[in-house]
């Protein structure tokens, strides 16, 4: 497989994003793009916690079930769950069910209450400056840099779990803080979200 394929539609886009239609989608019309919005981000780092270890591609086809499973994850109503909530999510099975990442997700709810310019501002603190090009290859996408390091150990500092230089580094990539699109990629940046 090379790094940049061309689809069926005629686009070139990173050879991931290509290699189901689930991918597809998320790659188009997500990844990479400018993300912003306490809530927002606070899914996003969630979801990249949840797939420490899994594929992502079992984490984004389970995301319906988790945003009715975590109330669309919002900030101060995760915050709020008790042990009632940690037992109804581990029977959820619609979602990835571990004790440690459901706990570490209602520990960072409350931790992100806690920041007083919000999640948001803090992630986006760590955003490093816009690459010149972009990658030619994967093989020139960092699996963590001197920023995810930072950003990693500032969340922890602040209570958060489950946010690993790497965690960090894909949640980078995910919400548009660095664009790890290929040369050639069809997808742009677009507006931030959210």
């Amino acid at each position: 497989m090379t790094d940049l394929v061309t689809g069926a539609d005629g686009l070139p886009r990173c050879a991931w994003g290509a290699s189901t239609p689930d991918y597809a989608a998320y790659h188009d019309e997500e990844w990479g793009r400018p993300l912003r919005g306490d809530d927002a981000l606070y899914e996003r780092l969630t979801l990249e916690a949840f797939q420490s270890g899994l594929s992502w591609l079992t984490i984004l086809r389970k995301r319906p079930a988790f945003r009715r499973a975590f109330d669309g994850f919002r900030i101060e109503r995760v915050a709020g769950y008790g042990e009632a909530d940690v037992a109804r999510l581990l029977a959820d099975v619609g979602i990835v069910r571990n004790r440690a990442k459901v706990e570490a997700a209602i520990a960072n709810a409350r931790a992100a209450l806690e920041l007083p310019d919000g999640l948001s501002a803090l992630l986006w603190s760590y955003a490093p400056p816009a690459r010149a090009a972009r990658p030619g290859s994967f093989a020139e996408v960092p699996a963590i840099t001197a920023e995810s390091t930072a950003m990693a150990k500032a969340l922890k500092k602040r209570g958060f779990r489950f946010v690993g230089p790497t965690t960090a580094y894909a949640l980078m990539q995910a919400t548009g803080m660095v664009d790890d699109h290929l040369a050639g990629c069809h997808v742009t940046r677009g507006p931030a979200g959210a």
